[in-house]
């Protein structure tokens, strides 16, 4: 899978930082984070696009450890690893600890518990085939929304570039839809099995969970003050901080 998977790169040395994007997203949405690595991380840092998004090849049925296999193959054996994962890309991160030695997981915006209703959207919207539109405008704003970037990124952002193809002047999502089927995570189970230091953190204003939800898992928990799910993307530089234990 190695070959298949688009991986954006900079730095040098260790600790290794890799950066896992989450849901409908691509490795573009670190775009922001290109300066802020510059100065205020000390080693090489790794940006994938997950299977099934952006530049890498679909592999469908997708799964939490099928996502971390994949993303297994762009890690240096003996590396000192750190994973930041937003949402999805966090739950893959915790599930990477299987694959690979990583030193530790800090897991931003992810939803730990899921109502029924929800996973039957999502498994839904997983059977479905791509939906073409007939303008990039109409699908950049529908990419927008599925990876809850609307009002955060431009229509011609580059990070929205990413994710957009286009055929015979007709424009879909490059997002396997099958890759809505992934399902809950089982968070008690993945974090007993991760030999990792955990973080878990949110943005004050994120919908997507709790305080007390994450609080209820048993890690380190950390809420950054004005900030929402995407909170990697609004504000590179307070979201760095949640690497600081690990530089």
């Amino acid at each position: 899978m190695q070959n298949q998977l688009r991986v954006q790169h900079g730095g040098s040395g260790e600790p290794v930082l890799l950066l896992l994007h989450g849901l409908g997203a691509t490795s573009d949405v670190w775009n922001g984070w290109r300066s802020v690595l510059a100065r205020e991380w000390p080693g090489s840092w790794l940006a994938p696009d997950l299977p099934g998004h952006g530049g890498s090849a679909s592999s469908p049925p997708y799964t939490f450890e099928g996502l971390a296999s994949a993303v297994a193959e762009v890690v240096e054996d003996g590396s000192s690893t750190v994973v930041l994962g937003h949402s999805l890309g966090g739950v893959v991160g915790l599930a990477l600890t299987h694959h690979v030695p990583v030193r530790a997981v800090v897991g931003l915006g992810v939803k730990v518990e899921w109502a029924e209703d929800e996973l039957q959207r999502a498994k839904a919207l997983a059977a479905k085939p791509p939906v073409w539109f007939a303008s990039r405008d109409e699908a950049a704003a529908r990419h927008l929304k599925v990876s809850g970037l609307t009002g955060l990124l431009d229509a011609d952002d580059p990070a929205v570039a990413a994710a957009l193809i286009e055929q015979d002047g007709r424009w879909r999502l490059a997002m396997d839809p099958a890759a809505f089927g992934v399902g809950a995570p089982d968070m008690s189970a993945l974090l007993a099995g991760s030999t990792a230091s955990v973080i878990l953190a949110r943005g004050e204003h994120d919908a997507m969970n709790t305080d007390e939800q994450l609080a209820r898992l048993g890690v380190r928990t950390v809420t950054l003050p004005g900030l929402g799910h995407n909170a990697h993307v609004e504000d590179p530089s307070a979201t760095i901080t949640l690497l600081e234990p690990y530089r």
